[in-house]
């Protein structure tokens, strides 16, 4: 502090002695002006480098190259725009991609994401483009496929795999399959019956000439209906239809031919709703299909339901289910940050342990999916409010992090962005400056209320080493450092967890790697010499809310509140 009050003493001389100096002086004092500036900045970024959290976790990395990543979840609509007209595109991904990783391992000014899903990026009529309209092409507003062809490569170069989202439980009414079914069927006679040898897209439906629920909808002018479980401009496609799944094999084969390494299936609960037997199946086509063309493609689906229903998904193969047990304002990770539930930090950690036992289950190849808010979701950093609500936000991203299998980080939560309410909200434009009006900022869906992001922009937060941005950064640095975040089997190290303290360890490899989390507004001792970590525990890693320091003295680890520490045998 009292270094920076003397830059800025200095800067207010100099200014000063110009004023004074006139015109004759301009030039020198502008020019010690820039050095008093650039001199400021580099105290700035030293400050961040000499933190004591980035000091403890300044170890070598060691990034495995397999299916476990660290995800970035990126709505390219607000993203970045590269082009001036609002929007943001791929153009502009590719311009930000050093923000998510730059591919050099020896450098700290990436956040160290290893993998981007793309929400969907395919030609649509609405702004967020789950309803698709072309499934083998790009969104004009988001660019071309050469554009695509482009961002791969550069994703490629740095180390980063690409999945994106792919609905195939409904298309777009506009969508050519649907628009031609149903000017067919308006072309019927009453009591005629469809002849798919002469219009082969009625199958791709499921039309009736019942409304068999609330969300069947009249097709046209015809006497037919067709289900649109989502939204009636959502028609629901027929799953069951060979010609249908014989299209998503050459619509996969596209994408994978220009380079995109997996695909995150939406709405997969809804294919046959509540019809997990039917489901599974479903993925297992898709999987067994995708897999033949690329064994090391990475299939995630999306099953927003309990733990144990959800789990039964991974019967189809596919590599991962999300985990929505941790997510949302109300999830077992915010509801233990803000002690509301009654087992507290001890919840967190029995569950976490409990995962791999019930995974397995179904499928001894699963990788978990864990995330802490998403696009359907109110964002994270509005679940907490008083005194310790940046601590708090930071805490929550933390335990999200060092869960196991691929993590998912969506895009401003790193740097504590707000939205909550209509969807427009949740898909806010990244804050890159507080200034609305600066290079790349993009204006958000239409639609979309006026946001208070109360935590600043990321241009606020990049120099200050107790920012959100910046902690954020420290926990992805660990969870790259030490492979069994991601890959281990957790356990809950029952004796040690309880309402302020969650202890876990991961063992992977024969390494096994202890994490403590104080989740108290206190300072909390914890005696870990019960814990057989194969040798003496040192401190390899943590992560602070603030100035006080994690310290192990014999076996007591001293833990200053909502922190956390990894202890290792070095």
């Amino acid at each position: 502090m009292k270094k920076r009050l003397q830059a800025l003493l200095l800067a207010l001389c100099l200014t000063l002695g110009t004023i004074s100096a006139g015109c004759g002086g301009r030039q020198d004092n502008n020019a010690a002006g820039t050095e008093t500036a650039a001199a400021t900045e580099t105290e700035k970024t030293a400050s961040v480098e000499d933190s004591a959290m980035a000091k403890a976790n300044a170890g070598e990395l060691n990034i495995i190259d397999d299916k476990y990543r660290t995800y970035y979840e990126v709505f390219l609509y607000s993203f970045y725009d590269s082009d001036g007209d609002g929007i943001g595109d791929i153009q502009g991904l590719i311009d930000k991609l050093d923000y998510i990783n730059d591919g050099d391992d020896s450098t700290d000014t990436d956040l160290g994401c290893n993998g981007i899903w793309l929400m969907p990026i395919m030609p649509s009529p609405t702004y967020h483009k789950y309803d698709i309209s072309d499934y083998e092409n790009i969104d004009e507003q988001y660019g071309t496929i050469d554009d695509f062809k482009q961002l791969i490569e550069a994703c490629h170069k740095r180390g980063i795999r690409v999945i994106i989202d792919f609905p195939i439980n409904h298309t777009s009414s506009k969508h050519p399959w649907f628009t031609q079914a149903v000017e067919y069927l308006e072309g019927l006679s009453d009591g005629q019956q469809p002849d798919s040898s002469v219009c082969p897209y009625v199958d791709y439906y499921n039309f009736t000439t019942d409304q068999l629920s609330s969300v069947y909808y009249k097709a046209g002018s015809s006497n037919w209906y067709y289900e649109g479980k989502f939204w009636s401009e959502m028609p629901d496609l027929n799953l069951d239809c060979e010609a249908v799944r014989a299209e998503f094999d050459e619509i996969t084969s596209f994408w994978m031919d220009l380079g995109v390494d997996g695909f995150r299936m939406d709405g997969a609960k809804e294919y046959f709703s509540d019809n997990t037997t039917e489901n599974v199946e479903v993925l297992k086509w898709f999987n067994d299909m995708v897999k033949a063309k690329d064994e090391n493609s990475y299939i995630v689906a999306e099953v927003w339901t309990d733990r144990e229903t959800y789990a039964k998904y991974l019967e189809s193969g596919i590599d991962s289910v999300f985990n929505f047990d941790f997510g949302d304002g109300d999830g077992i990770i915010a509801n233990a940050v803000k002690g509301s539930s009654e087992s507290g930090a001890k919840g967190y950690a029995n569950v976490c342990g409990k995962m791999d036992e019930l995974l397995s289950q179904y499928n001894e190849n699963y990788i978990d999916a864990p995330f802490y808010t998403n696009h359907d979701m109110a964002r994270g950093a509005g679940y907490y409010s008083g005194e310790y609500k940046a601590a708090q936000i930071k805490t929550a991203g933390a335990m999200n992090l060092m869960m196991s299998g691929n993590v998912f980080l969506y895009y401003g939560e790193e740097i504590g962005m707000k939205g909550s309410g209509k969807d427009e909200n949740k898909r806010a434009p990244m804050q890159w400056s507080s200034d609305t009006s600066a290079e790349g900022m993009c204006k958000g869906p239409d639609g979309m209320e006026s946001i208070k992001m109360t935590n600043g922009s990321l241009e606020d937060q990049q120099d200050d080493p107790y920012s959100i941005y910046n902690y954020f950064k420290q926990a992805i640095r660990l969870r790259n450092r030490y492979p069994e975040i991601a890959r281990g089997i957790a356990a809950n190290v029952e004796n040690l967890s309880d309402k302020n303290i969650a202890a876990i360890t991961k063992t992977y490899d024969g390494k096994t790697t202890l994490l403590v989390f104080n989740l108290s507004q206190e300072t909390q001792k914890v005696d870990i010499s019960g814990v057989d970590l194969g040798g003496e525990g040192t401190i390899g890693g943590m992560l602070l809310t603030g100035e006080d320091t994690i310290t192990l003295d014999n076996n007591e680890l001293t833990l200053p509140s909502y922190s956390m520490a990894l202890i290792t045998v070095e």
